[in-house]
């Protein structure tokens, strides 16, 4: 796979995009995938394949090597967004985390399961749209 040279705007989106995928991961205990998927297609116009091969690039070595791997194979992985998106997520995976233990329990139930009440209304009406 090609790459081409980034513009300013889309490394900032894409440090946007890792960090709040690790402070919602952080906060909520949700892999940061549920975050940086939808927000890589929407925000960067990734496809899904892509999309969900960059978030796992993200997470290549502590969670899912051999899957990446499969991914990469097949070019799904974009390696430069994974570059910004790593360091990202780092950070805000620990700042969502120092909030998190900060929170009233109910609270924090109450965001997980908006999170994923969310999730799943976007992939219902994403389903409709192929």
């Amino acid at each position: 796979m090609k790459f081409k040279k980034l513009t300013l705007v889309e490394i900032l989106i894409l440090i946007l995009i890792g960090f709040s995928a690790g402070f919602v991961g952080g906060l909520s205990g949700i892999g940061g995938g549920l975050i940086m998927v939808p927000f890589l297609i929407t925000f960067m116009g990734m496809s899904q394949y892509h999309a969900q091969g960059t978030s796992i690039g993200v997470l290549v070595l502590p969670v899912a090597f051999l899957a990446a791997v499969n991914y990469s194979k097949a070019g799904y992985i974009n390696w430069q967004y994974v570059m910004f998106l790593v360091v990202a997520v780092v950070l805000g995976s620990y700042f969502g985390s120092k909030l998190a233990v900060n929170l009233d329990q109910r609270l924090l139930k109450r965001i997980f399961s908006s999170l994923l009440i969310l999730a799943a209304i976007k992939m219902i009406y994403d389903s409709y749209k192929i």
